[in-house]
């Protein structure tokens, strides 16, 4: 049974991650990626004689360069000497030496010595020999899972090296924000090209390549050698085989793509980077003055900051209609002296299409807030001013980073690409403006942007006099715009001061005057036939849903259909709505697709048992939902019978509250633990009945033979027989309801095993269409339903709460308050005095 896709990464992670002992992840990475790259090859090309990568044979077993031949040495002591000699041979047959063989699998500082190194590298084979781990087949069903575990492993690496040494990968969220604005997707006719100076482990490469249908011809260069490898695996592991990635050389000092006639810099249809934020190393090896290449003719970058040099490089890269786009930090925006000279020619230029501002904490290795500026030679000379975006609070906390939702990135490129002007977030500000006198060729976003909320002023006069001000509820706008009759049922213009409203009902009916207006009525009556109409369209499409179909391209049409239907309505953001869909996917959905196309309809027919054997899940239908569908009744026995057990649990509880603490009738018969058992009950309630029956022969006994006994003593021995029997009595209850608690868990139980064998049953009997129905209508589209109907919810609640917040705010005047306070401390001096009195 294949394992969920989700689960397949995550686990992956947490076994490496286990294996990894005290070795810092950014050299453990390169273990483990090696392994995945030596599977992936292997699974790929080792049966495929006109393969691009070789996968050397040999007759004795662990004697190749293939996975198979690792796992031979699994267990074995030389097992590390061996992965080398495998790893060297896969090298040396593709050209890759110096590539796959940067990592020592036979390092005993790093994997240990002995039996540690070899159950270490053992059991890190083993991860990789999982089944569901076969990319034989990668990327035939348009789904690319071996490059996303390989993003996934790459992102954790980064998460988890700390400061500087995770400045290797670029986060997926923001490649793609810049593969989908450079316009590579537009490229038609011809094969384009794409560069990258300071490619790391070549993901925003392989993502912008992603973006067309055209054969793209890769280029990177990259300083840091294992950095460089990654790069090169990643090529290959993306089917990017012949990508040319260049190691071992600064590209600002020896650009090594360079043009073998002319001597200048080779030049391409596209560059992407994310180079070192302000390098103070920058000029090591060269003289920008003099520089061969003639890139600085803009100026020269100050000597401790090279974020301007790689920006320059990038722009001498580009072919005269080339286009390209650059991650630097905010500085380059608004710093002075040589970067300004160099931000006005380039404004003059015309070079820079648009600067899109990123929330800070978004990059491995820095927290500081970085902009992506985006290049485009072909329409420089007729461009008139840059388009900006302030994106810096579009994100959403993950762990110790920020993180670009689903929705931030699709907003970002869709407001990028048709230049749509939104208040707050998006601009195209002219090159007059930003020449101007006030400006002086400053980027700074908020001096065009203003992003910052709307501040909450507090009236003066409304805290003296009363009354809710005018401009507050004319604040509220867009909700009159949508409820226009709302605003006259709710408020009454206050007749002597025409600026300040009167609430004209009681505070406490607000949020229900809301919710039953008419006008909301028809709108969530509105949204809601959106969501139906959306639900017709696209409910007979997944119904469709085949083996081998591609899920990304299902999620992709499905959302873009989301997103166009709640285009344009008022009150909820379509982006919002779109998120709830795409968090829904990456959390249930896209696992429930990957099963169908996997296996088809009938995956709807099976169950998942634990690792325990005894519980079970539906596979893509979950228990709840065939339970609620079909068993109705039973579910409401069985509830009937929990709350009867409830009931009984309670009374227990209320029992031990009563008779706790240090002379508490129950204190006898807690353990160490302070638990009442029935063992201990038990026990007890014997002993109580021997003592008593001892008391009560001793006492027949004294009175026959001393009838004139002294009534203290017999007064004391009563005393105590009667709280025996108090503590037995006690005790008796609460056995009684031990054994009717076990009683009714037993009937819980009995009536869950039999409602679990009828859905046992009903599983295996599910037709096609019942299962369809289940997933699609039932579970898909109904979640997605219920988070519309939420986030109308939340809307209403927003106008609710501010409503509430403006009358408690404003209702009682200052001079009132005063007032009451004079009164109140008038009643506590009247107190006071009588207490001094007394």
């Amino acid at each position: 049974m294949a394992l969920k896709k989700s689960e397949l990464y995550s686990s992956l992670w947490k076994s490496c991650d286990e294996l990894r002992g005290g070795m810092d992840a950014s050299q453990y990475k390169d273990y483990v990626l090696v392994l995945l790259f030596v599977k992936y090859v292997s699974d790929k090309y080792a049966n495929d004689g006109n393969a691009l990568i070789e996968i050397p044979k040999h007759k004795e077993a662990g004697k190749g360069g293939s996975f198979s031949d690792m796992v031979f040495w699994k267990g074995k002591k030389e097992i590390g000497d061996e992965l080398n000699k495998i790893i060297a041979r896969l090298a040396e047959a593709n050209d890759l030496t110096g590539v796959i063989d940067v990592a020592d699998f036979n390092d005993d500082e790093k994997l240990g010595k002995g039996k540690e190194m070899t159950d270490r590298l053992s059991n890190l084979i083993s991860i990789f020999e999982n089944p569901e781990l076969d990319f034989s087949k990668n990327r035939a069903d348009g789904d690319d899972i071996l490059g996303d575990a390989y993003e996934y492993l790459m992102r954790h690496f980064a998460t988890e090296s700390g400061k500087s040494k995770g400045q290797f990968y670029t986060p997926s969220e923001v490649s793609r924000v810049i593969a989908k604005i450079i316009g590579i997707n537009q490229v038609k006719g011809f094969s384009p090209t794409i560069y990258d100076p300071t490619c790391g482990s070549g993901s925003l490469l392989l993502k912008a390549a992603d973006e067309t249908d055209q054969s793209v011809s890769i280029y990177g260069q990259e300083k840091d050698v294992a950095t460089a490898a990654l790069a090169k695996m990643n090529m290959i592991l993306h089917n990017n085989p012949t990508a040319d990635i260049r190691k071992g050389q600064s590209t600002l000092s020896n650009p090594l793509f360079t043009d073998p006639k002319t001597h200048q810099l080779k030049t391409f249809d596209f560059v992407v980077a994310n180079p070192p934020f302000s390098n103070k190393a920058w000029r090591n090896g060269f003289d920008p003055s003099n520089d061969e290449y003639n890139r600085f003719a803009d100026g020269i970058p100050p000597t401790k900051n090279g974020d301007f040099a790689f920006l320059l490089h990038i722009i001498s890269s580009l072919r005269s209609k080339g286009k390209g786009a650059i991650i630097l930090p905010h500085g380059v925006l608004f710093r002075g002296n040589a970067e300004a000279e160099i931000r006005k020619n380039l404004i003059r230029r015309g070079y820079i299409k648009g600067i899109i501002s990123l929330p800070a904490n978004l990059f491995y290795g820095t927290g500081i807030p970085a902009c992506i500026i985006v290049i485009d030679k072909e329409n420089a000379a007729v461009r008139t001013g840059i388009f900006m975006i302030d994106a810096s609070k579009s994100f959403v906390k993950d762990g110790n980073k920020n993180r670009l939702r689903e929705q931030d990135i699709h907003k970002i490129v869709d407001v990028f690409n048709n230049q749509k002007q939104i208040e707050k977030y998006s601009r195209l500000v002219s090159h007059a403006e930003i020449a101007d006198e006030k400006n002086d060729f400053n980027l700074n976003i908020p001096r065009y942007i203003d992003s910052q909320e709307t501040e909450d002023i507090q009236d003066i006069e409304a805290h003296l006099l009363g009354g809710i001000p005018k401009a507050d509820v004319d604040a509220l706008e867009n909700y009159w715009q949508v409820y226009p009759t709302m605003k006259s049922k709710l408020f009454t213009r206050n007749s002597e001061r025409s600026n300040y409203f009167k609430l004209k009902i009681e505070q406490k009916h607000i949020r229900v005057s809301v919710f039953s207006h008419p006008e909301f009525t028809d709108y969530a009556n509105e949204i809601n036939r959106v969501c139906v109409n959306w639900h017709k369209r696209n409910a007979p499409v997944l119904k469709e849903i085949r083996k081998n179909d591609k899920p990304k391209k299902i999620i992709h049409t499905l959302s873009e259909n989301l997103l166009a239907a709640f285009a344009g309505k008022k009150l909820i953001d379509n982006y919002d709505i779109y998120q709830y869909l795409m968090t829904y996917w990456a959390a249930i959905m896209q696992d429930d697709v990957y099963s169908l196309v996997t296996d088809g309809w009938d995956a709807g027919n099976e169950v998942e048992y634990a690792e325990n054997k005894k519980d079970w899940e539906g596979r893509i239908i979950p228990k709840l939902l065939l339970t609620a569908k079909y068993f109705r009744k039973e579910q409401e026995a069985i509830e009937r019978l929990e709350a009867d057990r409830d009931g009984i649990t309670r009374e227990m509880e209320e029992i031990v509250e009563e008779h706790s603490g240090e002379e508490g009738l129950l204190e006898e018969v807690k353990n160490d633990k302070g638990k009442i058992t029935k063992g201990n009950v038990q026990h007890r309630i014997r002993e109580l009945i021997k003592e008593l029956s001892q008391q009560h022969k001793q006492d027949q006994s004294s009175i026959a033979a001393e009838p004139k006994m002294k009534y203290g003593k017999r007064n004391a021995d009563q005393s105590e027989m009667e709280s025996e029997l108090d503590e037995l009595t006690v005790l008796e209850k609460y056995l009684s309801l031990i054994e009717k608690e076990a009683e009714a868990n037993k009937k819980v139980k009995e009536a869950q095993a039999e409602l679990e064998k009828k859905l046992l049953v009903k599983y295996k009997a599910l037709s096609r269409e019942e299962i369809k129905t289940l997933v699609v209508d039932d579970k898909w589209l109904t979640h997605i339903n219920h988070e519309v109907q939420n986030e109308m919810d939340k809307v209403s609640q927003r106008l609710a709460q501010r409503i509430n917040e403006l009358v408690e705010r404003y209702t009682i005047p200052l001079p009132q308050l005063a007032e009451s306070v004079k009164a109140l401390e008038k009643k506590v001096n009247a107190h006071l005095g009588k207490i001094a009195f007394q």
